[in-house]
Formats: C-alpha cells, structure tokens, sequence
C-alpha cells in the first residue's frame, strides 16, 4: 500500500461521509470528526486492547443513548480516525478506502449508541 498524505486522507473521509446514510450524517450535532496518524498511547490504555488487535478509530464522548436532560455547555464529541493503523492492514487503495468508510460508519454509530449487531445491519442494506 502506498502513502496517502494528510490532505488526501481528509479529502477521502468527507468524500466518505457523503456515502453514509444521510439520516445519521445530518443528525451529528457537536461532533469533531478528525485524524491522526496513529492512536496515543492513552487512547490506546484506555481501550485495554489486546496485544493482537489494532485501533482504527475512537469515539470519544457521551452517546446520545446515555444523555440526560442536565447534558448541555459541553465540549464537542470526537471521533478520530487513525491513518497509520488502517494503511498497516489495507492490501491497496480499494480496502483501505472500504476500511475507512467502515471505520468511520462505526464510530458515528457508537455517537447514536447502536450496538454492534445494529451498526452492521445497517451496514450491510448499503449493498
């Protein structure tokens, strides 16, 4: 797999977001959607993933699911997508862009609190 630059990176994951369903998309409200090369090392401890797995995205914030009526004045939500880790796993450019998309879709999923099973049945009717 070839390097992507920053700037395609980010061109790649707004191209992306206008292929996931729109209803979810437009309903994102105070969410940072960013990038980083790869996880940090906190990010990373406080996934407690196991030596063999591998982080490709983070939501960070509290899903709609868990909100009270006291949840406001509060800084933005944010879900990072993590290039290196995604590029590492990707044959060529056709998987890496399928793994971004799918990286993408389930961490906006998880701003929603949908369970897994739910992201991917949504994910499988885009098909």
């Amino acid at each position: 797999m070839h390097e992507v630059s920053d700037d395609e990176f980010s061109k790649l994951i707004a191209e992306l977001m206008d292929e996931l369903p729109k209803e979810y998309i437009s309903g994102l409200k105070n969410v940072l959607i960013t990038y980083e090369d790869e996880p940090s090392a906190d990010q990373l401890n406080k996934q407690k993933l196991a030596p063999y797995q591998t982080l490709f995205g983070l939501y960070e914030g509290v899903p709609l699911t868990n909100r009270g009526a006291g949840y406001q004045l509060v800084l933005p939500d944010r879900i990072t997508i993590f290039k290196k880790p995604i590029l590492n796993n990707s044959a060529d450019l056709k998987t890496f862009r399928a793994q971004v998309k799918h990286t993408l879709w389930h961490e906006i999923a998880h701003y929603y609190g949908l369970n897994h099973e739910r992201i991917h049945e949504i994910e499988k009717n885009w098909h």
